[in-house]
């Protein structure tokens, strides 16, 4: 990862999920909220019956505090932030919200809560790249499970890209999409792994077989193995709107 400059080293910024099954959210959302409020964190905090997902910015204190705090929780001891830095806070408020899934798909019978869907690194990914295929000798396809907005921002070079509008959009696509998708390595990525984690497990019922996830997403990519294969910015939701390979804010909002 770039070294950052000086004057952009005041704010830890992390994004990090997990499906698991949560019964508590009403009294996890107020422990939460509290802990993130003494520690003077600002962000978003999404729970769901499904799991946690979560983006957070603070001191290098206040972050490694409310890590352990997540961390003390067996459901989360396994929780792995990304990280970035930035000059400013990126976010206005704290806030802790229950919803009704950490990342809208509308299609119940998809439950990555029930066993992770399988994935690749990115040193693996990035060698299965530049040798122009996966170690079975299969040529590898990127699918990109963005909205049609984050992709413009920058992507994989020849991605395929649905152009879709929302991720409920998905689905489908991938069920139009099937035929063209046999006999080859597919693997999907996303901004942080998130939306990968439900597409692989939408693409395995539309009967692709050799369907990956990219492990932690783009964001993870650019921490261990920088920008390789990979062209433009990444959009991120918050007042960064976009990094770079480095993990750097961008200086040109293009919103």
């Amino acid at each position: 990862m770039n070294s950052p400059s000086s004057a952009a080293i005041a704010i830890v910024n992390i994004s990090a999920y997990k499906f698991v099954a949560l019964a508590d959210i009403d009294t996890l959302r107020e422990r939460l909220l509290a802990e993130c409020q003494r520690l003077t964190l600002k962000g978003t905090v999404l729970l769901a019956p499904e799991g946690i997902n979560l983006f957070l910015a603070g001191s290098r204190e206040a972050i490694d505090g409310i890590v352990a705090w997540l961390h003390a929780d067996a459901r989360f001891a396994d929780l792995a932030p990304k990280e970035s830095l930035s000059g400013h806070q990126p976010f206005r408020k704290m806030l802790v919200k229950k919803k009704r899934e950490i990342i809208t798909m509308n299609h119940p019978a998809i439950a990555p809560e029930s066993g992770r869907a399988p994935a690749v690194d990115a040193p693996t990914l990035k060698r299965w790249l530049d040798q122009g295929h996966d170690d079975a000798g299969r040529e590898v396809l990127m699918v990109d499970t963005r909205n049609a907005f984050e992709v413009d921002y920058g992507a994989f070079e020849n991605c395929l890209d649905w152009r879709i509008e929302k991720f409920s959009d998905f689905p489908a696509a991938a069920s139009a999409h099937a035929d063209e998708l046999a006999g080859k390595t597919v693997v999907t990525y996303c901004t942080g792994g998130i939306r990968c984690e439900k597409a692989v497990l939408v693409m395995q019922e539309a009967g692709i077989p050799n369907v990956l996830q990219l492990d932690g997403g783009i964001l993870k990519y650019f921490e261990e193995v920088g920008g390789s294969h990979y062209r433009g910015e990444c959009f991120v939701f918050d007042e960064r709107e976009a990094l770079d390979p480095g993990l750097a804010p961008t200086t040109q909002p293009r919103r």
